[in-house]
């Protein structure tokens, strides 16, 4: 456990040497919300559009944020394997689940710390257009969101692990914009139907969106919250095995 920690201080430090991933990771997703609050008090009323509204748009927010901890992570995993420096540990005596709690854990720590802060910006988004924003269900969302934000990391793990640090990041990219669009952050994905509903209902995704605005809205039916917390937290779990056996099998390949 110890040189769990102690590896998981060194990444968490290393990731974030550069001023611009804490722009990214945590300046981007409050721009965004500023930004569709500002687009929401453009609309008028008549046209009934609550997707911006703040108490839905700081939930799909916290998602949103979520997606660029898989890329730090992909980053990371993607650096340390081009440069060697994971194969040098190797002969060290450290296991795969050292190395791997010491990716995710630090992640999981700045989703946390994203998260903290882009509900901090949505309170005060909330009394400049005068909404009542429950501070508790803030709080309570903050932590149901922590079983997608396992989730993302498995999914950077799993991307540094099989790609070099130059096709990590693009196809983490695309993950974002696909997982935006299907999550249904910047729009209503289940309104639209069709097969863009149907897809979205396939990926964990969406799933993840319902988790954060359903703890918001302090819905906690079966439908609304449970059915995707169970979707979401499976995923986390699968994706986070996958992983770890993934790396585990490069690790032993990299020794040989």
């Amino acid at each position: 456990m110890n040189r769990t920690i102690v590896y998981a201080k060194r990444n968490f430090m290393e990731t974030f040497r550069d001023p611009l991933s804490w722009i990214f990771c945590i300046g981007f997703p409050v721009v965004m919300l500023i930004i569709m609050s500002v687009v929401n008090s453009a609309i008028p009323k008549e046209a009934g559009n609550t997707l911006f509204r703040i108490d839905n748009l700081a939930g799909g927010v916290a998602v949103f944020g979520q997606m660029f901890i898989m890329l730090f992570t992909a980053i990371s995993v993607a650096k340390d394997r081009g440069s060697a420096f994971l194969t040098r540990l190797y002969s060290s005596p450290m296991k795969s689940v050292n190395f791997i709690g010491g990716y995710i854990l630090p992640m999981i720590v700045t989703a946390f710390i994203q998260v903290i802060i882009s509900f901090a910006a949505a309170v005060i988004v909330s009394l400049v257009v005068d909404y009542d924003l429950s501070i508790g269900s803030l709080l309570l969302a903050s932590v149901a969101v922590m079983p997608s934000a396992l989730m993302f990391s498995a999914i950077g793990l799993l991307f540094g692990t099989f790609f070099n640090d130059k096709a990590a990041p693009g196809l983490c990219s695309i993950i974002i914009s696909v997982g935006s669009m299907l999550g249904g952050i910047w729009f209503d994905i289940e309104g639209v139907g069709g097969i863009m509903k149907k897809i979205g209902m396939c990926l964990p995704f969406m799933y993840a969106t319902k988790v954060a605005r359903s703890t918001i809205a302090m819905d906690f039916g079966f439908k609304a919250f449970a059915l995707p917390l169970m979707v979401v937290s499976c995923s986390a779990v699968i994706l986070t095995i996958f992983a770890g056996i993934v790396f585990g099998f490069k690790m032993r390949a990299d020794q040989r």
